[in-house]
């Protein structure tokens, strides 16, 4: 996408800018503690680099997506490239919305088990290492309510990865030793990981960076093995209607996560679109953030803040000069 050099080049006093459009910008808050961050980031810019009234409206993935595609929602600050769902797929085929740049490159996804369990003198899992061995340990990781079996944490339902990972687990044969457990918020499912690992109990899990709980435990989480990745394993997987039908599953890829538009908005706000598709981060820089939001029991928009302030090296050149100016001045 091609911007005069004179976008970049102006300098001069901080002055009032008018928003080039006169609606409010509506961000998708989904419900996993990234996007939010990332909606507060580009609100902030938004609002005071470019003169702009923003908004958020919270949900979980579908609905959001949808809102999108028909226009109540007008950005997206994170889609999943691999985990998408259709509604959005088939929207960005027709041209309703689009990707308009990259937010990170390298979200990762996986299945893990604390350190603990699988290292040391005292580990009782020291031959746990992919998911093949999983069902010689489920009373390791056994189920409150079917003892018999052992509970594999899932993510939220209605999340893309709640999809694919049910589809996965039958892939891999789990169903016949494990429940597929679906924690009811993303809340529930941070606490259940977290206890775990406070206590040193056993736990076998769905997890993604970029999170806080990634950038908390990584150093503490080992990945279990999966087939390597294999894009025509995944398309069968992801094309299969019914989960159970799943006969072979693969890992997840290296993640590409999109900032998404309303094509509608894109074509009213190009200026606007041009700031979110220079808009850049990365797994690390967003762990970090979300690290501190936590540890800090702060708001979304209080680790935003902090990472204005901090990481001027990162956001400066999303924005002209003088759009950082104003941003400056409202820190």
């Amino acid at each position: 996408m091609s911007i005069s050099a004179a976008f970049f080049t102006f300098s001069g006093p901080v002055q009032a800018q008018v928003c080039e459009t006169d609606k409010p910008i509506v961000f998708g808050d989904l419900d996993w503690d990234s996007v939010v961050f990332h909606n507060e980031v580009a609100r902030f810019i938004l609002e005071k680099g470019y003169g702009c009234q923003t908004d958020a409206i919270p949900g979980s993935t579908i609905p959001l997506y949808a809102g999108a595609v028909r226009g109540n929602i007008s950005v997206i600050m994170e889609v999943w490239e691999n985990i998408s769902p259709k509604v959005w797929k088939d929207a960005l085929q027709a041209g309703k919305v689009r990707e308009v740049g990259v937010n990170f490159s390298d979200a990762v996804q996986g299945w893990y088990v604390p350190r603990y369990l699988v290292e040391g003198d005292d580990a009782p899992a020291k031959d746990l290492k992919s998911v093949s061995d999983l069902p010689k340990y489920k009373t390791l990781f056994q189920d409150q309510e079917e003892p018999e079996k052992g509970r594999f944490y899932n993510c939220v339902p209605g999340w893309g990865c709640e999809i694919s990972n049910t589809k996965k687990f039958y892939g891999y044969g789990l169903d016949k030793d494990f429940i597929n457990y679906r924690p009811g918020t993303a809340a529930a499912m941070n606490a259940s990981i977290e206890s775990a690992f406070r206590r040193k109990q056993p736990i076998v899990f769905y997890y993604w960076g970029p999170s806080w709980i990634y950038g908390k435990y990584i150093k503490d989480m080992v990945p279990l093995q999966e087939p390597a990745y294999d894009e025509t394993v995944w398309k069968q997987m992801e094309e299969t209607k019914k989960p159970e039908e799943v006969k072979q599953a693969t890992a997840y890829p290296l993640g590409t996560v999109k900032v998404g538009v309303n094509s509608a908005f894109a074509k009213r706000a190009p200026k606007l679109t041009e700031f979110l598709a220079r808009y850049r981060t990365s797994n690390d820089i967003t762990s970090e953030a979300l690290v501190y939001m936590q540890e800090n029991r702060g708001s979304a928009k209080k680790a935003a803040l902090n990472f204005l302030k901090t990481r001027e090296d990162v956001w400066r050149p999303w924005v002209s000069p003088d759009v950082a100016a104003r941003v400056k001045s409202a820190l």
